[in-house]
C-alpha cells in the first residue's frame, strides 16, 4: 500500500452531482462503524464574550466538541487552543460527515487556513494507516474530504484504506460496505483526477476481484498508457494476459444477456472442457441460452450442472421449475419452487 502525501493537482470539473462525490451528501457506509468514537468526546458552547471578541456569531448556540479532559479548562475560563477546538471539530466531521453542526464547523474552519488543515489531516492520516490504524486513518481522510471533497489525496488514501480494511476481515456486511465505498471512490478519482495512473491501477484490480474482466481490461489498458513504472507495467501486462479466457467467458455471457443465445453458446460451450468449468455462472447463463433456443434438454442439464457447483442459486431453480411446468412435470416443478420458497425464506440449508 503506497499512500499519497502532496501530490498538488487541478481537478478535473466534474460533470457529477454533488450527492455523487462529496461525502457531506453521499451514503454514509461507513458512519455505523465510527460513531462509537464520539463517546470520546462532550459538548459545549462558547460564552457570549468569547462570540462578541471573536464576531463568530454564527456559532451562537453551536455545541463546541470537546475531548472529556479539555473540558475542565474550558469551563474554567482558560479557555482551549484553537488547534484543539479544530483537531476535534476535524475529528467529529470525519467520523460523521452528516453530523448537524457541519455548516457551522466549515465556516469556523474556513477562516484559518483550509489546505493546510486538509494537508495536515492526510498526513496525519497517513500516519495512522502505516501503523495499522485504520479508523483514525479513515476519520482524518473522511475530514479532509468534506472540507475539500475532491482533494486528490484524500480521496486516493480513503479508498486505498477502505480496500486494506476490508481485506483484513472476514465479515460479509462489513466487506460489502467497504468494497463499495472503496471502489467507488477509485471511480470517482478517475473521473476527477483523469491524468493520475494508480487510480486505475487499483480500480483494476477492483473490477478484477468482482468478476468484471471487460472493465478491468478498459481501465488497466488507459493504466498502461499512463504509467512509467516497468514494475506496475509488467505486473499489469501479465494480468492482462491471465484474464484472457475469462474475458471471453464474459463477452459470451452478455450476448446471452443481450439475446444472442446462439453467439453466448457458440462461445460459452468450448470452456466446458477446460478449467473453467467449475463456474458457476457459465453453466447458468449457457442454461439461458439453451432454453430461449428452445433447446430444453441442454438447459436443464446446464442449470443442474449450475446448482452442483452453487446449490443455493436461486435463478437456476427457478428456471428449471418453469422448463418442468412447461413440459407438465409436476413432481419435478414442485420439488425446484419448494427448494427456492425454503431458501428464499431461510430454511434450506445446503
Amino acid at each position: 500500500m503506497v499512500l499519497l502525501k502532496n501530490r498538488t493537482v487541478k481537478p478535473k470539473e466534474p460533470k457529477l452531482k454533488p450527492e455523487d462525490y462529496d461525502i457531506k451528501e453521499r451514503l454514509d457506509r461507513l458512519g455505523i462503524y465510527l460513531k462509537k468514537y464520539t463517546r470520546d468526546f462532550v459538548f459545549d458552547e462558547f460564552g457570549d464574550a468569547f462570540i462578541e471578541r471573536t464576531g463568530f456569531h454564527y456559532l451562537n448556540g453551536v455545541p463546541v466538541p470537546l475531548r472529556k479532559r479539555d473540558l475542565e479548562s474550558f469551563r474554567g475560563g482558560n479557555g482551549l487552543e484553537v488547534n484543539l477546538i479544530i483537531e476535534n471539530i476535524n475529528h467529529i466531521i470525519g467520523i460523521d460527515p452528516k453530523f448537524k453542526y457541519m455548516e457551522s464547523y466549515l465556516k469556523f474552519l474556513e477562516t484559518f487556513d483550509n489546505e493546510k488543515i486538509v494537508n495536515t489531516l492526510v498526513k496525519e492520516g497517513c500516519d495512522f494507516a502505516e501503523t495499522k490504524d485504520y479508523d483514525n486513518a479513515v476519520i482524518h481522510f473522511r475530514a479532509a474530504l468534506c472540507i475539500q471533497p475532491d482533494d486528490i489525496n484524500a480521496m486516493y488514501n480513503y479508498a486505498l484504506v477502505c480496500r486494506e480494511m476490508y481485506l483484513a476481515v472476514d465479515d460479509e456486511k462489513y466487506i460489502g460496505r467497504l468494497k463499495a465505498e472503496s471502489i467507488e471512490y477509485f471511480e470517482l478519482l478517475v473521473e476527477i483526477h483523469p491524468g493520475f495512473d494508480q487510480g486505475y491501477y487499483y480500480l483494476g484490480y477492483a473490477y478484477l476481484n468482482l468478476g468484471l474482466y471487460i472493465k478491468a481490461k478498459l481501465i488497466w489498458e488507459k493504466f498502461l498508457e499512463m504509467t512509467n513504472d516497468p514494475e506496475d507495467k509488467s505486473e499489469i501486462e501479465i494480468r492482462l494476459e491471465q484474464m484472457e479466457q475469462p474475458i471471453r467467458i464474459e463477452e459470451g455471457c452478455n450476448f446471452v444477456l443481450s439475446g444472442k443465445y446462439e453467439l453466448g453458446i457458440i462461445i460459452l460451450e468450448p470452456f466446458l472442457s477446460t478449467k473453467f468449468k467449475d463456474w458457476w455462472p457459465m453453466s447458468y447463463y449457457l442454461g439461458i441460452a439453451y432454453d430461449r433456443a428452445g433447446d430444453k434438454k441442454g438447459a436443464i442439464t446446464s442449470f443442474k450442472r449450475a446448482l452442483t457447483l452453487n446449490p443455493s442459486h436461486l435463478e437456476s431453480m427457478d428456471e428449471l421449475a418453469n422448463i418442468y411446468a412447461e413440459n407438465k412435470d409436476k413432481d419435478n416443478e414442485r420439488k425446484y419452487r419448494i427448494k427456492a420458497e425454503l431458501i428464499r425464506s431461510g430454511g434450506y440449508k445446503e
